[in-house]
């Protein structure tokens, strides 16, 4: 297929790479670039629109998934390990270490070092001028802060980079100081690593293991797992009050517990009470199993429940439209819908049976990780709203039927070790339903929370640091620290088009001219993490559609990758009990109701427990 050809169909900045596409990729890559250069696929019927996405996966798989160290790892046995190791090991049967602790993060395009360009423009100007609150901005009934809350909650599943052991500080410069918490602050730099292999050279590793595999509540290694286990019954510990418990120094005790808040701390502890749910229910279905038999079937059951409540409950009303519902559900379950599969189980391919329960994981030739541009599109922190309205959910509903309201706390007491001091009043109940009922914020410029940036980080341990950090500032920094492009950049990297001008990027003018302010007419140095706060977006979506190309590849691989959510997703794996508690399981709802039935029985009148609680849908 001639690329001259098509030469005027194609932007300029994409001829290179099209011109090396083989005819097939060529084919799809004009289809999705006819769409692209009109904003029409989420536009389109829903047919289309999926088939779009589709399309666009296909190619983000092959263009857009990079090895960080060596792609041999040691084979082993799958049918040795049927379980879930503590720090993710012996998942891949082709590489024992894809996935674990302290493996590398991987990439979705090749690093742009920006070594010389660490502090240009200087990340508390960034911070101060285009990401600090200034006034609230919240999703309205779309998106609660429950929803602010899971997402931190799979963070902690998820990704944390090594640091290491130097220690670097930045000042504010005199133009912002005055408007800025903190003067200056200390943090220590991400840890670089020889990858000892062909292709990138450095790398960084990820604390935590990249498999959904439940590791905020069960920890990253066996060392964690045994602190929380009470080693009866195959339960993890757990307060009379349905909250963590804690260590003597008020860290609280579950999986992962660095930088955390109470938002998190409630959800670890429902899933804590999910697990022991598990637990029981294996049991009565086979009383003769062992203490650690039971820990590891709940432990896969839960983990793919929090898993599924991810793909078609959070997901779905993070990106609020017809086509997306469809997309997510069809992730989980295929074109051919719930009741076929439950009914006769996966058939077909991943279209028509959906990623879970594939005859084998795909990981595209790339061993799994999770990658630096994941982690870059998922600072959400402006999802968090200044203060917490405390609900009563022993009251009698007011005149709009909702819970009385309390009082209002700042969300900046209710981060950290005070947080925690602070839910141990308030209680599970109380909490849960005033984030229920609440929005979270807008992911846009100027909504960054103030408390941010003065905050107090954590140890691994869960313990306090002595140095506070501007964690606005630093998240500006830690992307030209690990050398993920900028945004106009990394929108051609995941063969989006570019924006040319400031007014490409946002109609809002005000925010055009104190981006002007900072980078001059250069869009080429817009920071990413301000392009995706300021691009408009998509109808529905509470994300940018930059941010949501980076979704399309990774939240596919999470579960097509796994061979616990493919090959090994059946009854001889997870039990027959176990397999039936995932298929009913369809979203947080179902989860709090098992564990607090009168909550939402009384106050639940949305269909997630991601909405608003009062919305009528």
């Amino acid at each position: 297929m001639g690329s001259g050809l098509f030469k005027p169909c194609v932007h300029p900045d994409f001829r290179l790479v099209f011109s090396k596409m083989s005819f097939g990729d060529k084919i799809a890559f004009l289809f999705i670039h006819a769409f692209d250069k009109r904003n029409l696929w989420h536009k389109m019927p829903v047919p289309i629109g999926l088939l779009y996405l589709n399309t666009r996966r296909t190619l983000l798989e092959k263009y857009d998934l990079l090895a960080v160290g060596s792609s041999h790892g040691t084979p082993f046995d799958p049918k040795e390990y049927p379980y879930r190791t503590g720090d993710g090991k012996y998942n891949d049967p082709h590489n024992a270490e894809a996935g674990s602790q302290y493996t590398f993060f991987g990439r979705n395009m090749k690093p742009v070092d920006q070594e010389h360009e660490l502090m240009s423009p200087d990340p508390f100007v960034v911070a101060t001028k285009l990401l600090a609150r200034r006034e609230y901005k919240d999703t309205v009934k779309q998106f609660n802060i429950l929803a602010a809350a899971w997402i931190q909650f799979m963070i902690h599943d998820w990704i944390d980079h090594m640091e290491d052991t130097k220690q670097i500080e930045i000042t504010a410069p005199k133009e912002v100081a005055n408007e800025c918490p903190l003067k200056s602050f200390k943090f220590l730099a991400t840890k670089e690593l020889p990858t000892n292999s062909d292709g990138i050279k450095t790398g960084h590793y990820n604390g935590r293991t990249a498999w959904w595999d439940g590791s905020a509540v069960y920890g990253n290694n066996e060392k964690k797992a045994e602190k929380l286990r009470t080693y009866v019954d195959g339960k993890l510990v757990i307060g009379d009050d349905g909250l963590l418990l804690h260590e003597e120094n008020g860290v609280p005790l579950s999986g992962d517990v660095r930088n955390n808040w109470i938002g998190v701390s409630i959800l670890q502890a429902l899933f804590v009470k999910e697990h022991n749910a598990v637990c029981d229910a294996i049991k009565e279905e086979h009383p003769n199993l062992s203490d650690e038999e039971l820990y590891r079937y709940a432990k896969l059951v839960t983990s793919a429940v929090i898993a599924k409540v991810h793909t078609i409950d959070w997901t779905v009303e993070l990106l609020k439209t017809k086509t997306m519902r469809a997309a997510m559900r069809a992730n989980w379950y295929g074109l051919l819908g719930k009741k076929i599969k439950d009914t006769f189980g996966h058939i077909g391919g991943p279209i028509l049976g959906g990623l879970v329960g594939l005859k084998k994981p795909n990981n595209h030739g790339v061993p799994y990780s999770l990658t630096e541009e994941f982690t870059s599109v998922y600072r959400m922190h402006p999802l968090i709203p200044s203060t917490l309205k405390l609900r009563d959910p022993t009251g009698q509903p007011d005149a709009n039927n909702s819970p009385p309201y309390m009082e209002e706390i700042d969300i900046g007491e209710l981060v950290g070790l005070k947080g925690e001091e602070q839910l141990s009043k308030i209680g599970f109940e109380k909490q849960t339903l005033s984030m229920g009922y609440q929005a979270c914020g807008a992911l846009e410029l100027w909504n960054y929370p103030s408390f941010f940036r003065d905050l107090i980080p954590q140890n691994l341990d869960g313990t306090n640091r002595s140095d506070r950090i501007d964690l606005a500032a630093l998240e500006v920094y830690r992307d030209r620290e690990r050398s993920v492009p900028r945004y106009n950049e990394f929108r051609r990297r995941l063969f989006l088009i570019p924006i040319n001008s400031w007014e490409d990027l946002t109609s809002d003018k005000d925010a055009i001219k104190a981006i002007r302010a900072i980078y001059g007419d250069d869009v080429e140095k817009l920071d990413l993490l301000v392009g995706l706060m300021a691009e408009k977006k998509i109808k529905g979506f509470a994300i940018s559609e930059t941010a949501f190309n980076i979704f399309i590849v990774m939240a596919t691989r999470r579960l097509e990758a796994d061979r616990f959510f493919t090959s090994y997703f059946n009854e001889e794996t997870y039990t027959k009990k176990g397999m039936q508690w995932v298929k009913t399981t369809e979203g947080l709802r179902d989860v709090i109701n098992r564990h607090y039935p009168e909550i939402t029985a009384k106050w639940m009148r949305s269909s997630s427990a991601f909405s608003v609680w009062d919305a009528d849908y």
